[in-house]
């Protein structure tokens, strides 16, 4: 089967089961923001030096598709998706990406002043997937006002995960700046 489908050549694309809506629905919005930055995510991930920061960012990419694949479901099909097995966005998901920060909040990395990105690879790397992130929160966050929103724990989840490469980045920083590497 071919990737070229040609379905959405009319301006709409499919949702979980066979729902068709425009490529500008909100909901699509909202996990085509999730994708970029689980995209952004591999970018990270790939010029990660460290085994925690790899391994941590490759189970968030793999939580993101959870999250994906929850957006692309309409509220009144969630029951038949939990039914058919498929995984929804929980505290447990949350609690995963809190852990992780309290590993390098435990290192007590210092912070000061404001965060410029750029002073490395890995750590820009790192403020575009916040920044996406936060994108991902705010399009989560109109789903929520506009009704059309079945689980609030996706909101929390990225709020939570901006707040964790927001701290992942400055680690890295501070680590380039104690090893010389750094400004």
């Amino acid at each position: 089967m071919s990737i070229i489908t040609k379905t959405g050549d009319k301006g709409t694309t499919g949702l979980m089961y066979n729902r068709r809506v425009s490529k500008s629905h909100p909901r699509v919005e909202a996990y085509g923001v999730v994708d970029e930055l689980n995209a952004a995510l591999g970018l990270a991930r790939a010029t990660a030096t460290q085994n925690f920061v790899r391994e941590t960012l490759i189970a968030i990419q793999k939580d993101l598709i959870v999250l994906m694949g929850e957006l692309a479901t309409l509220t009144e099909d969630l029951q038949r998706y939990l039914k058919d097995g498929y995984s929804v966005v929980t505290s447990n998901l949350t609690e995963k990406v809190e852990k992780a920060a309290k590993t390098i909040e435990a290192q007590k990395p210092a912070f000061h002043d404001w965060a410029i990105p750029g002073s490395g690879l890995q750590s820009a790397a790192l403020d575009l997937a916040r920044t996406i992130c936060r994108r991902a929160e705010r399009q989560v966050c109109s789903l929520q006002e506009s009704g059309q929103l079945q689980n609030p724990e996706m909101i929390v989840y990225l709020n939570r995960l901006s707040d964790f490469l927001w701290l992942l980045a400055r680690s890295d920083e501070a680590a380039s700046d104690s090893s010389g590497a750094g400004r």
